[in-house]
């Protein structure tokens, strides 16, 4: 009986293990904006929501997140990869009438404010 308990568990335990949904942080691209964006202050406080609506793991991505995801075109990104991204996006209309995400960023602002 003891026995059937220990296996029990351990597969209980298995199944929610696999069965958990991954979270894919990716702490390099916050670092990376903010390096190459340093007048951008609101960024460190912001993190996940420079791309994300809410939070990141509700995998809800901002105007900002969309058009840098569709440049990267594919989920994970070298530092240059990022770089050179962010520049792809940078002439895009952003949420703010008027204005590109390049010159929101130029102007010290985050790029998405959706």
């Amino acid at each position: 009986m003891k026995m059937f308990m220990v296996g029990g568990a351990a597969l209980l335990g298995g199944l929610l293990f696999v069965g958990m949904e991954s979270v894919e942080a990716r702490p390099p691209f916050i670092k990376v904006f903010s390096e190459e964006f340093p007048d951008v202050k609101e960024a460190a406080t912001a993190k996940c929501a420079v791309c994300h609506v809410g939070k990141a793991t509700d995998k809800k991505w901002n105007n900002y997140g969309e058009a840098i995801g569709k440049a990267l075109g594919k989920p994970k990104a070298s530092p240059d990869e990022l770089k050179a991204a962010f520049g792809k996006v940078a002439g895009e209309k952003s949420a703010v009438e008027g204005k590109t995400f390049g010159d929101l960023i130029k102007d010290g602002k985050l790029p998405s404010t959706k």
